[in-house]
């Protein structure tokens, strides 16, 4: 796969920068950074002491399949022992930092693999198995609290270059690194599903821990009217897919309904003001972070709301000018064009926000890595369009005639989209011109991008796969991205202009922080009222299946599914059944020759044993 960092010069470095910056974009209630829950010193010994450990579990290259098995003979039950007393520093008992310094073992050896190419395999195969130890362990932990909140949500830090990183958790760093095995695993799920449901929120006291939200089990309706709940992540999912519609209904009855004077309406005066809402928040999150923001897809929003705002400025020009004139008619007419160019743009956001969905979010997974893939076409394509174009150029004005540049960029152009045409070469500076264009179409058609079609197919392979842990790491960073909001209030856009224009310039220089918070509760309340109304009908529900659960003694999150719902009646060992099938149960623990070299040699025992006593007997008789 193609690594964006070797391309452009990112460094390690820069990587941990840009984790710190997005960390750092934390919702915070007071004015007090989030600390490491245990000394930076003390994590970093563990994370030493882990790492000394793969290092001899695994000293030499291994197949990835003996560590990754079920039933790993090198991931055995005591190396992932060992490891969990990795934390044991003296009295000191760090156990739950494991986890999260497994993690920050595995980004290790994926840069030692880096720095050493001759061992980069068998880094490699240490990283992975610090993926199952850690997986290990969070499914083996049977306290929900002391998984969710110790383990996963508590932040730590490491020393680096005699400094503390700024403090992280498990869940954050496994995305980061996208560790697929232990994004995947059924604690680490259960954890980023109670975080999207809101079931596990900061505290407000301190924003760098976890606590279980004190209305899960109330039954009082009025209770969950609140507007800090729209800090949940999958209600504000549900107010962005809710605007992005609008926003494109707003966006299909503008290009539907042309305005031939100029003049705007309602409808476009809407559409332009939630443009200007999406570009505030686009420029407050680049403030706040820089330019490791830069994505994909903010890229992609970016030029959108570019087209639209050049399509509004021209309008603006249009306005200008005296009715029925044709400066005016023709800036229109451009304004309106820049709208419609932009349609596809509209419909494939919205994809953005679809992430959720299981079908869509896997195959939003897959375009990203094919994008990814398809930078190695391009930057071949670039040196093969340069070199090629200079020597068509220079063939042009051999004559001191530069008149065929249009012609010789069309036809290269088409080269490339799969349908060169030959037409008028025989013309240009032959033969050399006909050849030169001969060998261009076979670079470009036949190895450049056959190599893009192979680089797609292979990734659409590995994502496919293994689809199911991909999404479910979509999954978990779209969570995040709402847990790690940049504002503690939550004014998603087009709500944001309220906040900017009502809020932040007439009230927040001057008023006290507790009454500025009161007034942003009460606007928000405001805002949201119509979804607060409908969410506090749905948790209160939820309230009473989770006291329902309680009293059952089960998960907060259960549900009775239709082969439980008689299994109660079942009785297994009574009637015999249970003792039945574990006689006929198979061993998929042991390998099945080795249950067979194990029975030979009873056998053997035996016959030995058999043997011994006849001679013992022949012995006596004598």
């Amino acid at each position: 796969m193609v690594r964006w960092a070797k391309l452009f010069g990112w460094n390690d470095r820069d990587r941990q920068h840009f984790r710190d910056e997005i960390q750092a974009l934390l919702p915070s209630h007071n004015e007090d950074r989030a600390v490491s829950a245990v000394p930076s010193r003390d994590v970093t010994l563990i994370a030493l002491r882990l790492k000394y450990q793969l290092e001899v579990v695994v000293p030499c290259e291994l197949p990835e399949e003996r560590v990754t098995a079920a039933h790993s003979n090198v991931i055995t039950d005591e190396v992932v022992k060992t490891a969990l007393a990795a934390g044991k520093l003296g009295d000191k008992d760090h156990s739950a930092c494991v986890v999260y310094c497994l993690l920050i073992v595995k980004s290790w050896f994926k840069k030692q693999a880096k720095l050493e190419l001759w061992d980069a395999d068998l880094h490699e195969v240490r990283a992975e198995a610090c993926e199952v130890i850690a997986k290990r362990i969070i499914e083996d932990e049977e306290d929900l609290n002391t998984l969710m909140v110790e383990m996963l949500l508590t932040r730590y830090s490491i020393i680096v270059d005699g400094e503390d990183t700024k403090p992280a958790n498990a869940v954050e760093k496994a995305v980061d690194l996208h560790a697929v095995r232990v994004i995947g695993s059924s604690g680490y799920q259960k954890c980023v599903a109670f975080l999207w449901r809101g079931w596990l929120v900061q505290d407000d006291d301190d924003p760098s821990r976890f606590v279980d939200y004190k209305g899960k089990t109330n039954t009082d309706y009025w209770s969950h009217v609140d507007p800090d709940r729209m800090r949940v992540p999958q209600y504000q999912n549900v107010v962005q897919i809710a605007v992005s519609i609008i926003f494109l209904g707003l966006y299909t009855g503008v290009i539907n309904t042309v305005n031939s004077t100029g003049d705007l309406d309602i409808v476009e005066v809407i559409l332009y003001i939630f443009t200007l809402s999406f570009v505030c928040d686009e420029a407050v999150k680049l403030w706040k972070v820089g330019r490791y923001y830069i994505g994909f897809w903010n890229v992609f929003n970016s030029t959108l709301y570019g087209l639209l705002s050049i399509s509004f400025i021209t309008r603006m020009i249009a306005l200008t000018y005296p009715l029925d004139t044709e400066l005016r008619h023709q800036y229109n007419e451009l304004s309106y064009n820049f709208l419609a160019f932009s349609a596809p743009m509209f419909w494939i956001r919205i994809l953005l926000y679809l992430d959720s969905f299981r079908f869509f979010g896997a195959m939003l997974v897959v375009f990203k890595v094919m994008m990814k893939e398809s930078l190695i076409f391009f930057a071949l394509l670039i040196f093969v369009l340069i070199g090629f174009l200079q020597a068509f150029i220079g063939m042009d004005q051999v004559d001191q005639d530069l008149s065929s540049t249009g012609f010789i960029v069309t036809q290269m152009i088409n080269a490339i989209m799969g349908s060169p045409e030959f037409d008028g070469w025989d013309r240009f500076a032959p033969p050399f011109g006909l050849i030169l264009y001969y060998i261009y179409n076979f670079i470009i058609i036949v190895i450049l991008l056959n190599v893009l079609i192979a680089l797609y197919n292979s990734a659409y392979e590995d994502v496919t796969d293994n689809a199911i842990d991909e999404y479910l790491a979509l999954f978990s960073q779209k969570t995040l991205q709402f847990v790690r909001a940049p504002d503690e209030n939550v004014f998603i856009a087009p709500f944001n202009l309220i906040e900017i224009v009502c809020l932040s310039l007439p009230f927040e220089w001057w008023m006290s922080k507790k009454q500025y918070e009161k007034l942003n509760d009460l606007v928000m309340g405001t805002i949201y009222s119509p979804l607060l109304l409908v969410t506090a009908f749905f948790e209160t529900r939820t309230a009473r299946r989770v006291r329902f659960n309680r009293k059952r003694h089960e998960a907060d999150d259960d549900e009775i599914e239709e082969w439980e719902q008689m299994a109660g009646e079942l009785d297994v060992e009574g009637s015999g059944w249970g003792k039945r099938v574990q006689e006929t149960a198979p061993n998929v623990v042991t390998d099945a020759a080795l249950v067979e070299l194990k029975s030979l040699r009873e056998e053997l025992k035996e016959v030995r044993e058999m043997l011994k006593a006849l001679k013992e007997g022949a012995a006596g008789g004598d």
